[in-house]
């Protein structure tokens, strides 16, 4: 059964490029798409998807105070954050929030399979 993820990003381009990198994966699904933090609650309790990804860098909310919101909301949720920032104190800072796993840009399918894999692997 295929599991549902919603990307979280300002730039549209990201979501159509994993959904593309996806096509054919019969594990996930790359379904649903939210441009910034301050809707990311409500796209949450609308689609109530499998995994979310969160870019980092956003206008306005960024992508940790995203994760911090919606974890508080949604405990149960499964957050791998997405950004080409890839330093330790960027990781540290995901994990705090409540993030499961870590995707730096650019990404080839393998590695996000491998990513995903991996967040369904932490929790239940």
């Amino acid at each position: 059964m295929e599991k549902n993820i919603l990307v979280v990003d300002d730039s549209r381009f990201i979501f159509e490029e994993m959904k593309y990198k996806m096509r054919g994966c019969e594990r996930y699904k790359i379904s649903y798409y939210c441009p910034d933090g301050e809707s990311l609650l409500e796209a949450y309790e609308k689609y109530k998807p499998d995994l979310v990804t969160v870019d980092i860098v956003m206008p306005g909310i960024d992508g940790i105070q995203a994760t911090k919101l919606l974890m508080e909301a949604h405990p149960e949720a499964r957050v791998i954050v997405v950004t080409s920032l890839v330093f330790d104190d960027t990781i540290e800072e995901a994990e705090q929030a409540g993030a499961i796993g870590f995707m730096g840009k650019p990404f080839e399918t393998e590695q996000m399979i491998r990513d995903f894999d991996a967040a369904f692997a932490k929790r239940p």
